[in-house]
């Protein structure tokens, strides 16, 4: 084989990394060497890559994995090793896994380092993994700066880290950490294959300070050729030096084991023996790059080198694209000096327990199909990525309650918010670890009030906050809030009083004193029409003023209780009458149940109906302690600090209202509506929610602003919330079976029916008895109205209006029921009526005496008929005037 620069496997050190003295100027120009195994490092390949275009010879290189060398730069660059963005996508699965929605990378400012960033990124804004900060290490940083660094990233609160650095910093690196406390429990670290495949030759006490530590690399299969390879190397290595200490062969040196055996396979394909270049150098510069010519193999070289595939030391060598194909990971786990496998990845598959699974697997990425690794700090609980803040309350613990237990003093959250929390976890997508830490002082107190609560989120002293926390604007200018997941609102609750059927005037009641002013007005009209339409022709709407006047007013009252004995007989008036006994009997039965629910329904009546009369009159109020409901009553509600008094107990709240506002107690209590309804539960006969509800947002979980897991959350919010028989056994858990106020509306004293109510049928019985006045006094102004001649044309408008209205008190001639009783009285001469016991027939033909007859004649009769003489034998009709 002619290869001018190959360096045998049996030279190589335990690192894997292959050396040349001699430059690769030097070999092109003096060995015209056909193809270079080379460079080490990602930095020095872009020099050689562009140089072995230019004479086309072949760069094969097995330890330059950074992704901004490609085959797509130069085509004459072979990499046989993995380039370093493969492993990207096995890193997102690990990351989803695990639920970190937060990591920062630490990785080394070299070509190395900084060629994955990009990659990185992409692969975690996929997943909605947020990226807070890259920590950029350059190689030239002491100990004592990069202490600075990792002091910076524990300030800011992170615990979860990604590494991707050479051996020898990376090594600094962990020792560093575990000095300044981030090798402890609560920390999770992550490496990549670079750092993985060199952990051999690290020093014990590295190794170390990475226990728990977890990393990927690429899969070595087993086979018997490498246990063979394994035990000849071991052997040689003893004898050529007894006195070094045997290290394991890692990664970089089987592939480059695997890339000489390419090459020298590539080169017995191409059949190349003897060669050189086509214009050889003939200067004495040894930067003259266009003196060096190129070589006449170089093309049939690369070609070959291309399509061989064969089964080495590393597995399954094949190349496309210039590159190594990848091939599965396994997922380690850093134990002292042992590294533990976790499972694999692959790009079919996903995470597996097992590698070679029988059947086709769903790819996945859950975290069980891996083993339980073994977490910094020796523990098997995974690092909280959440610490949750939790608010200590000392009343309606329903909603919150902390605890702590007395064996381990741990606390122990329960309360309706934590349970639709941990059911709104167990909805997303992905698993996330969290941790309850109450707000509490030294002595288990509450340490403040729920904005001081808020504030710890942007002091970064908790990730979230998980309590019944309501939504409003001033909060969400420092923290981001989940969609509500429950009503909420602010109103007060006030003491009611017994409404009192021992009230002499309790019948009163029913209706509202409107409705009994316009009721008597619309009595009082009905029975005018009715009296205008009747006068004329009806007998019963006659006589003195008085007389009329009683028995118009008796006539429209009495139709409340009974039919008339009184008949009507204009049109007219039974059409109003008809249109008025419907009203009378809505009315009446309206009256008949309100008066009755009065007299045996239990009714209680708030003191207080009206936020404006309490600030009127400056009465003390009541409010949740430590919420923003203080704030609201003074900036919202115009109360002064002075009359504002904090309660946090539905005890609390039911001895402040019993006192009442005469004995150091308040008029009314404002809070939000799921505490009131909790109150109202327990002492439903005594208290009333009253008053305009002020609307708020509801509860909701606080995150830092821009937190990624904000639209997870919210979204599993709406999953739980509308999962009714969920919602129902959170609420029973919490909330018992406990007996609820019925509505208060019903239990309100409304003070009887009102005008509104019957509007309608008082325009309709005005409408009817209006237009019933309207027509008959039209006809009759149009019969009788004084001016057929010029005498009456001459007489003044007030004297016409006499007139008329002497006219209208005579009695109708045309009526015949008026008719019909005339004809029953005979009348005699004057002179009789004077006589003694003249003798009148009535209709019936009976003979009475004069004095009986008078009583049967009216003094309408007698006004009416003037008749002075009459005759037996010629008698003449009654004259009406």
């Amino acid at each position: 084989m002619l290869l001018n620069c190959i360096w045998y496997l049996a030279r190589l050190r335990s690192k894997g990394y292959i050396t040349c003295d001699p430059t690769v100027l030097d070999l092109m120009k003096n060995e015209q060497v056909h193809a270079i195994i080379g460079p080490q490092k990602s930095s020095q390949a872009k020099f050689v890559t562009e140089l072995g275009g230019k004479v086309e010879v072949p760069i094969v290189s097995f330890s330059a994995t950074s992704p901004t060398l490609s085959a797509t730069q130069s085509k004459y660059f072979v990499r046989t090793a993995q380039d370093d963005s493969s492993q990207v996508k096995a890193i997102a699965s690990i990351v989803q896994a695990y639920g970190w929605r937060e990591i920062v990378p630490i990785f080394e400012d070299t070509e190395y380092g900084n060629g994955l960033v990009p990659f990185l990124l992409e692969a975690f804004q996929e997943i909605d993994t947020r990226v807070p900060y890259g920590s950029r290490i350059p190689l030239y940083f002491n100990d004592t700066q990069i202490m600075r660094e990792l002091n910076k990233l524990k300030a800011m609160q992170k615990s979860i880290f990604l590494v991707h650095m050479s051996s020898s910093l990376g090594s600094r690196l962990f020792l560093l950490a575990k000095d300044a406390g981030m090798m402890s429990e609560g920390y999770a670290w992550l490496v990549t294959a670079g750092l993985s495949t060199l952990l051999d030759p690290l020093r014990s006490e590295v190794m170390d300070s990475m226990l728990g530590v977890l990393g990927i690399k690429p899969h070595i299969p087993t086979s018997k050729r490498l246990e063979t390879f394994k035990s000849r190397w071991s052997k040689n290595f003893t004898i050529s030096k007894p006195q070094s200490k045997i290290n394991e062969l890692n990664l970089f040196g089987l592939w480059a084991y695997d890339t000489v055996w390419a090459l020298a396979m590539a080169v017995e394909k191409a059949g190349i023996v003897h060669s050189r270049y086509v214009k050889p150098n003939t200067s004495e510069s040894t930067v003259d790059f266009a003196a060096l010519g190129k070589s006449e193999t170089g093309p049939r070289l690369l070609s070959s080198i291309l399509s061989t595939k064969f089964q080495g030391l590393s597995g399954d060598f094949h190349l496309a694209g210039g590159e190594r194909v990848p091939a599965a990971f396994e997922v380690l786990n850093l134990i002292g000096k042992a590294e533990r496998v976790l499972g694999y990845w692959t790009p079919e598959s996903g995470l597996s327990r097992n590698l070679h699974s029988r059947g086709k697997i769903a790819y996945s990425t859950s975290k069980n199909r891996l083993k339980e690794p073994i977490w910094p700090g020796d523990t098997t609980q995974q690092p909280k990525s959440l610490r949750i803040g939790v608010p200590r309350r000392t009343g309606f613990h329903e909603f919150i309650k902390v605890e702590w237990n007395p064996e381990g003093d741990k606390p122990i959250v329960s309360g309706f918010t934590r349970d639709v929390f941990v059911s709104v976890i167990e909805a997303l997508p992905f698993p996330l670890p969290y941790e309850f830490i109450p707000f509490v002082n030294k002595n288990k107190e509450s340490a403040g009030t729920y904005n001081e609560l808020l504030d710890q989120i942007k002091l970064k002293n908790f990730d979230a906050v998980v309590g019944d926390i309501t939504i409003t604007a001033d909060r969400s200018t420092y923290v981001d809030f989940t969609l509500p997941f429950s009503e909420s609102g602010i109103t007060m609750v006030v003491l009611t009083k017994r409404y009192e059927r021992e009230n002499m005037w309790i019948f009163l009641k029913p209706l509202s004193p409107e409705l009994w002013l316009t009721t008597g007005i619309a009595f009082i009209f009905t029975g005018l029409v009715v009296w205008v339409l009747e006068h004329r022709e009806n007998k019963v709407f006659r006589g003195k003023p008085a007389q009329q006047l009683g028995t118009t007013l008796w006539f429209s009252f009495s139709t409340l209780f009974f039919a008339h004995r009184e008949k009507v007989v204009n049109n007219w008036t039974r059409f109003v009458l008809i249109i008025w006994i419907f009203v009378v009997l809505i009315i009446s039965q309206s009256y008949t149940a309100s008066l009755a629910s009065i007299l045996t329904v239990k009714r209680l009546q708030p003191t207080f109906v009206d936020v404006k009369e309490i600030r009127k009159n400056g009465y003390f109020i009541g409010h949740q302690k430590n919420s923003f409901v203080k704030d609201f009553l003074v900036k919202r509600l115009n109360f002064s600090d002075t009359v504002l008094r904090e309660y946090s107990t539905p005890e609390e709240y039911h001895d402040a209202l019993s006192n009442g506002i005469y004995n150091d107690g308040v008029a009314a209590i404002f809070a939000e509506i799921p505490y009131i309804k909790r109150f109202l539960a327990k002492y439903c006969s005594k208290f009333q929610m009253v008053g305009p509800t002020y609307k708020t947002d509801g509860f909701g979980f606080a995150f830092p602003l821009g937190s990624p897991l904000v639209p997870y959350i919210s979204r599993a919010i709406l999953n739980v919330t509308e999962d009714k028989d969920k919602m129902e056994e959170i609420e029973r858990r919490n909330f018992g079976g406990e007996a609820t106020c019925l509505d208060q509306a019903a239990m309100l004293t409304s003070g009887g029916l009102g005008i509104s109510s019957f509007g309608g049928l008082f325009i309709i019985t005005g409408v009817a008895s209006m237009s019933a006045l309207l027509i008959y006094v039209t006809k009759f102004l149009y019969i009788h109205w004084p001016a057929s001649n010029t005498m009456d044309r001459e007489r003044s408008f007030y004297s016409r209006v006499l007139e008329l209205a002497k006219h209208f008190d005579k009695a109708d001639p045309s009526a015949h029921h008026l008719n019909r009783a005339e004809s029953r009285v005979h009348p005699v001469p004057s002179a009789e009526i004077v006589g003694a016991s003249p003798h009148i027939d009535d209709a019936r033909g009976h003979s009475r005496t004069s004095s009986e007859g008078s009583g049967d004649i009216t003094g309408d009769q007698a006004h009416d008929n003037h008749t002075p003489q009459s005759s037996a034998a010629n008698p003449e009709p009654p004259h009406t005037q």
